[in-house]
């Protein structure tokens, strides 16, 4: 495909073109940026999230004004570098011993609860994306409005939405790996 067919089939939303660019041939492109720009492990599929939502804001503006003065990879590497260099502090550390809530702040769990309240703790310290955690106590726990949570993250809801859902899919898996060792 010639660089305008890129542009075009990513303008039209045409999932192949989308899936094969952003995470076939453009990958490599990408995690340099990432090493480049983090000194900090972020999530591949989250930062590709957030530069394909950023280039198709406002009828996808960015990618119209493609003039084919280099090529599209040489455009999208100086574009992209940019872009995350302005995301990154609020990107949070995937690799971070921190954790990003306060089990003080789960206030819908009651004392009662105590033994949930822990368990919910180890499986949150056993996620390694804190995003995630982040994204799931606030939403979830806290009920917070999601477009409330996506402004103090600097994202989109659509984005949001696509960040709790991959953080649920982590959860139930760290769960489950949970309930196998409980249960030899």
């Amino acid at each position: 495909m010639t660089d305008q067919e890129i542009i075009q089939g990513l303008i039209a939303r045409d999932n192949r073109v989308t899936e094969e660019f952003f995470f076939q041939k453009c990958r490599p492109l990408f995690l340099s940026v990432m090493k480049l720009v983090f000194n900090y492990e972020v999530d591949y599929d989250e930062m590709v999230n957030e530069l394909y939502i950023y280039l198709m804001e406002d009828d996808a503006v960015k990618l119209r004004n493609f003039q084919c003065r280099s090529t599209v990879y040489q455009w999208l590497k100086i574009l992209s570098i940019r872009f995350f260099i302005k995301k990154k502090g609020r990107m949070i550390d995937d690799k971070s011993k921190e954790t990003p809530y306060d089990m003080r702040s789960m206030h819908c769990l009651t004392t009662e609860k105590a033994s949930e309240k822990g368990d919910v703790e180890r499986l949150f310290t056993r996620m390694n994306n804190k995003r995630y955690v982040l994204v799931i106590q606030r939403l979830i726990l806290e009920d917070w409005e999601p477009e409330q949570l996506a402004e103090d993250m600097g994202i989109t809801t659509a984005n949001l939405y696509n960040i709790k859902r991959r953080a649920m899919a982590q959860l139930t898996r760290v769960a489950l790996n949970d309930i196998k060792e409980y249960g030899k």
